[in-house]
């Protein structure tokens, strides 16, 4: 869907926005909030310093998802390396993306035989057969699995990331941390302002055209021209957020935008949000002497990938 304009993302957005509402997802927080303890259970249980990208940020989303749209958790480990694909933009060989994304395709074609096999089965891959079989003109074979995919993929590669990067933000701004500590009803806003402060991207991922001539900061943008928009920077456009470039974990307007806008607007948003509200809550409340435990050198970030964030973090607390 993120490559595809209407009528056609209208049509395949139609398919899955359902999954996501506000109303099904909050029904999902009890399940999510279930999981997050169990982790932090075993992180806990290990014993300091332990991965919080291993041991928390990567399984809670995954485990959701899993759950949600009916792939098996046990395969994890398969095509979380091969959803690295979809954000790849040099970390990976062409043909190593081109291998990762076959093997996807693969995994959940196997997935959609059985659902035709079983076809009781109640999840979004059963919805989305069911869609395909009893409604052939809503959307191809190849765009059920690529569809599919693509929901797995992007259902937890983000938030995986957001995880740790939010709790990074939070040690760097100790007062803020303390405050959310002190009063956790604030997580709510508290995320809305880590996806505003806190880049997912590392810059402006696709191109937009110009339908017309525009002009643009007193540039002339001509029809079929490209343009690449930053996010990053219009989440921090001082004449929408006052004082921008200050973390305000309880910021009340808050307009902003990482989860895009338009018809692009992510459809798993209100998912999203859900688990970094569980995440970072379980994370301030249980963990009140959370903090690295290595030196900030010896961090390492994600390279050549769309989205920004921590290879590992080793913690204490």
């Amino acid at each position: 869907m993120l490559t595809m304009d209407p009528p056609d993302h209208t049509r395949l957005r139609r398919l899955v926005a359902k999954a996501f509402t506000a109303r099904r997802v909050e029904a999902l927080r009890p399940r999510t909030q279930q999981i997050a303890d169990a982790l932090v259970d075993n992180m806990v249980q290990l014993g300091p310093p332990a991965d919080l990208v291993e041991h928390v940020a990567t399984p809670l989303p995954i485990q959701v998802i899993c759950e949600l749209l009916g792939v098996p958790y046990a395969d994890r480990d398969r095509f979380h390396i091969w959803s690295e694909a979809i954000v790849s933009t040099t970390s990976l060989p062409e043909e190593t993306v081109q291998e990762y994304l076959n093997n996807l395709w693969g995994y959940i074609g196997g997935l959609v035989a059985e659902r035709r096999r079983e076809p009781g089965i109640d999840d979004l891959l059963g919805a989305l057969v069911r869609a395909r079989d009893e409604h052939q003109d809503r959307l191809s074979e190849t765009e059920l699995v690529e569809l599919a995919a693509g929901l797995l993929a992007a259902g937890h590669e983000t938030t995986v990331t957001q995880i740790p990067n939010f709790v990074y933000v939070l040690l760097h701004n100790p007062d803020q941390l303390a405050r959310l500590r002190s009063d956790p009803s604030l997580v709510p806003a508290a995320v809305e302002e880590l996806l505003r402060y806190v880049p997912l991207g590392v810059g402006s991922s696709f191109a937009r055209y110009a339908k017309e001539d525009v002009e643009v900061g007193g540039v002339l943008v001509r029809a079929g021209e490209p343009v690449l928009g930053s996010l990053s920077s219009a989440n921090r456009d001082g004449t929408v957020f006052a004082d921008p470039n200050r973390l305000d974990v309880a910021r009340e307007q808050n307009p902003h935008l990482g989860f895009g806008h338009g018809v692009h607007h992510c459809v798993g948003a209100q998912l999203a949000r859900m688990e970094l509200q569980v995440a970072v809550a379980t994370l301030v409340t249980r963990l009140p002497g959370l903090r690295l435990a290595v030196p900030e050198a010896d961090l390492r970030w994600k390279r050549g990938m769309l989205v920004r964030g921590l290879l590992g973090m080793p913690v204490a607390w």
